[in-house]
């Protein structure tokens, strides 16, 4: 068996994610050859492999750490959240149907011989595996039939890194509670505690420490400290989803949908100087900005009523009239045409009027499109950049006069455009830089303003540069020869040594 640790958490965004992406970039630049693996992630952030098939954006982020193009078998179930009680699962990138909950966990073991084939294989070809768990272990309701964390592990014999957050208070607590409520089996595994997210000065934490190592007998490997980076989120508990306003001479207003998703297309726009984004709710948030967008979101339909119904409907296209640029990524585009039709009941049924900013009309589809293209912008101040993206969405739009929003590579044409009102399938849309220069230079022209700086790098160029900081910051507070001895203990394990 290649060497393998496994990442849990005593809850959810404790930094699991974060914490197995630096594992994969420490590794790499030791000279191994890691791999980053999650059995089930539960996400509305994805992503289109080059061979067309969706895994969740946490994995792409780990993949990138480790250097390797991003893979399904990295995640082979992917749960899209598409009310309260129900998602889609999406399982080695494809779409397997959507169930209510409960129907998930009477059903879930039965993807234990898929996920096991997923980590074979790429235990095959990568070393050391780097799992990731999700939510808690002790999720005692959960653990019966339990599939990502304590459950995988002992199915693939996975050492276990247990990681508590500190910043939410209570820490101790939580390492302590967590491995109490795990049968002696599972807390076996659990070969060292790391606590997450402090600011401070860790010899303040020293007493605390040694209490807990003497209440669990498991060692403390490190205290992380709090990190200001700015890698590419999972969820809608991402920091800049936050409602903040950045100060910059333009200001972005992303309507913050209740079922939003691929929320990273816009992180772009936030690294450039002269661009203010920030996420509103309520009309009363939306004031008078410089540009609307609408983003992506996992329920077309329901989105579109909450809009709607809270009064930001009507806002945004009182802005719009009054010559506001508007601009709509994937559903949020589905949205600002004239009608959304739905005769097979993919979304909620029936037919909707859509908020007739854009002439095109949807009409959902069962089929799901998810195809990885490159194009180029032929739309107003978009004209001329290059896109590299990706399209996930299930329908089909057709426009009905205006003009293409972008040319594909094939010499197909993409999305819709009229005077300033913009929309497109793309996500990724601003990953290259060159669509958002050329949007700050217009909106800044429209104020009266100069340019004010260019992204000097590609998104990915960007988020590799945070990753070096992440590992290096790790790096420096994780006891990482006793890792490299966990992996090899274990792998000595595995041969009777």
């Amino acid at each position: 068996m290649t060497k393998r640790i496994m990442i849990q958490g005593t809850m959810s965004g404790v930094g699991k994610s974060l914490l197995t992406a630096a594992l994969c970039r420490i590794f790499r630049q030791d000279g191994l050859r890691p791999a980053p693996f999650k059995s089930q992630n539960m996400a509305l952030n994805s992503y289109i492999t080059r061979d067309g098939l969706e895994m969740g954006r946490a994995q792409v982020v780990q993949a990138a750490a480790a250097g390797l193009e991003p893979d399904v078998r990295m995640n082979p179930v992917l749960l899209k959240p598409s009310s309260d009680t129900g998602s889609q699962v999406i399982v080695l990138g494809e779409v397997r149907g959507d169930y209510a909950a409960r129907d998930y966990f009477a059903r879930k073991k039965a993807l234990i011989p898929e996920i096991l084939t997923a980590y074979d294989s790429l235990a095959a070809e990568y070393s050391p595996m780097v799992i990731e768990g999700a939510g808690s272990p002790a999720e005692i309701n959960l653990k019966q039939d339990d599939i990502v964390n304590m459950g995988l592990a002992e199915l693939v014999d996975a050492p276990v890194l247990l990681v508590g957050d500190i910043d939410r208070g209570g820490v101790f607590a939580q390492l302590v509670g967590t491995v109490e409520l795990l049968e002696p089996r599972e807390r076996a595994r659990i070969a060292g505690l790391v606590i997450n997210k402090f600011r401070g000065d860790p010899a303040l934490l020293a007493g605390g420490l040694e209490m807990l190592k003497e209440r669990t007998g498991i060692p403390v490997l490190g205290v992380i400290p709090y990190l200001s980076l700015d890698l590419d989120d999972e969820d809608s508990l991402a920091p800049r989803l936050q409602e903040t306003r950045q100060t910059a001479p333009v200001d972005i207003a992303v309507i913050r949908l209740p079922r939003i998703s691929n929320f990273t297309d816009f992180a772009p726009l936030e690294r450039h100087p002269a661009l203010g984004v920030r996420y509103v709710t309520d009309p009363g948030q939306l004031a008078s900005p410089d540009l609307i967008v609408l983003p992506g979101t996992k329920s077309t339909a329901e989105d579109l009523l909450w809009l709607r119904q809270n009064g930001l409907e009507r806002a945004v296209c009182r802005r719009a009239g009054e010559g506001t640029p508007v601009l709509g990524v994937c559903g949020g585009y589905q949205m600002l045409g004239t009608v959304l039709r739905d005769p097979k009941g993919i979304e909620r049924g029936g037919t909707l009027v859509g908020m007739g900013l854009l002439p095109c009309e949807t009409e959902f589809a069962a089929e799901k499109r998810r195809a990885r293209v490159t194009a180029t912008a032929a739309a107003g101040p978009f004209a001329g950049a290059r896109l590299e993206g990706y399209e996930i969405h299930m329908g089909r739009t057709d426009r009905k006069d205006g003009a293409p929003f972008c040319v594909l590579s094939d010499g197909r044409e993409e999305g819709t455009a009229l005077e300033t009102v913009f929309g497109t399938y793309l996500h990724g849309l601003f990953d290259t830089g060159e669509a958002v220069d050329r949007l700050a230079s217009w909106l800044l022209a429209r104020k009266g303003l100069e340019g004010t700086g260019v992204l000097s790098e590609t998104h990915g160029e960007y988020q590799s540069r945070q990753l070096d900081q992440l590992a290096a910051a790790v790096r420096a507070h994780l006891d990482l020869p006793a890792v490299y001895r966990i992996l090899d203990q274990w792998e000595e394990r595995d041969h009777g040594v």
